[in-house]
């Protein structure tokens, strides 16, 4: 995962500080996956929760958005229509992540059998997320930076 996180800050980095910084809590997010070896640990699990929150809310409540604006400003119908057949798939990923999130913080994470299992599923719909997102993100970013370029010419 975190192979593919450090490709996508490769091909996106500079497109965006927003999407700088998202891609930045991502691999964050990864490197708290990675480091719970002991899912009896709660103070690891937390951590990863932590994580976990901010980054599905930043792409929630901040990227996806501009990344729609965005397709609409440059007329982008074949972004708005792939963010059409993606977001639901990511907002099915999103309510999984905050449930769990939900889980252990009300304290129902006692479980360590349960537990292991629900974050290695967890880790594979976050690994599920984080290709949709960047299929949305390179769709997004080479149109406009097409469209941008035409334009300044």
């Amino acid at each position: 995962m975190l192979e593919s996180c450090q490709n996508a800050q490769e091909r996106w980095g500079g497109v965006h500080l927003m999407i700088d910084r998202w891609l930045q809590e991502r691999a964050e997010l990864i490197k708290a996956y990675a480091a719970i070896d002991d899912v009896s640990d709660k103070t690891v699990v937390q951590r990863f929760c932590e994580y976990l929150v901010d980054y599905v809310s930043a792409g929630h409540f901040e990227v996806y958005q501009q990344l729609t604006d965005e397709a609409r400003a440059f007329g982008d119908q074949r972004g708005l229509d792939l963010a059409k057949q993606i977001y639901p798939r990511i907002e099915v990923i999103t309510e999984a992540a905050l449930a769990f999130n939900d889980r252990c913080d009300g304290g129902d994470c006692g479980d360590v059998d349960a537990l292991s299992r629900e974050l290695k599923h967890l880790g594979q719909m976050l690994h599920e997320r984080f290709e949709l997102e960047d299929c949305l993100i390179e769709v997004l970013h080479t149109a406009h930076k097409q469209q941008a370029s035409a334009a300044t010419v």
